[in-house]
């Protein structure tokens, strides 16, 4: 799959899930006035519409934030396997449980923390969700998304993004260079974001 290539437009009818293999790919809304709203990024390893595909409905678009590769599974063989294999149904429905806390934190850093602290909360999100897929070494990583996509994801304006990241690499918090990102203070960054893993159950996602 390309970049930008669209995976499943909300309101279509659905009969499969996907596996996310390589790459990134994100769910969006977009309003009527054409306002969109990110409201998840996925990373390898997840299963980003496993409701699409059992309620039969996309209830979101589902798009390819950078090039990657995707397995794709028939719903009936997918409810055909969980029938037969409890760790199989236990490990999607673990994933159906974490992918519902981490909307909820999504919301909470939405409505109620300010624009630096939204954007602290999603570099430190992002790092610890590559730290768990095995794709960061040492406190550098590339951020696949654009400062319009960080707008978006976090209910601000791209001019926002772009003088909020300004101020925290004057600061030190970060270094950035294209879209790598450097975590020059993990505490001061975690603090600043409010941010505390336990939402994403990392632990789980290991086991």
């Amino acid at each position: 799959m390309e970049a930008g290539q669209i995976i499943l437009d909300e309101g279509k009818h659905s009969t499969g899930c996907i596996g996310l293999l390589a790459g990134f790919t994100y769910r969006h809304r977009t309003l009527r006035n054409g306002a969109r709203q990110i409201i998840s990024v996925h990373v390898p390893g997840d299963f980003p519409d496993l409701q699409s595909g059992l309620l039969g409905t996309a209830i979101h678009t589902l798009q390819m934030l950078t090039p990657g590769r995707l397995a794709l599974f028939r719903a009936d063989d997918l409810q055909r396997l969980v029938s037969e294999r409890p760790a199989i149904r236990d490990a999607l429905w673990r994933e159906t449980l974490i992918d519902t806390s981490i909307c909820g934190e999504w919301v909470a850093n939405v409505g109620r923390r300010d624009a630096r602290g939204r954007i602290a909360h999603l570099l430190c999100e992002f790092a610890m969700r590559l730290r768990s897929a095995g794709l960061l070494e040492g406190d550098s990583y590339e951020l696949p998304m654009t400062q319009d996509q960080i707008a978006d994801a976090t209910g601000l304006t791209a001019v926002h993004v772009n003088r909020t990241l300004q101020e925290m690499r004057r600061t030190g918090l970060i270094h950035t260079e294209r879209r790598m990102v450097k975590v020059n203070d993990w505490d001061r960054l975690a603090a600043l974001g409010d941010f505390n893993p336990q939402y994403l159950h990392l632990e789980a996602v290991r086991n």
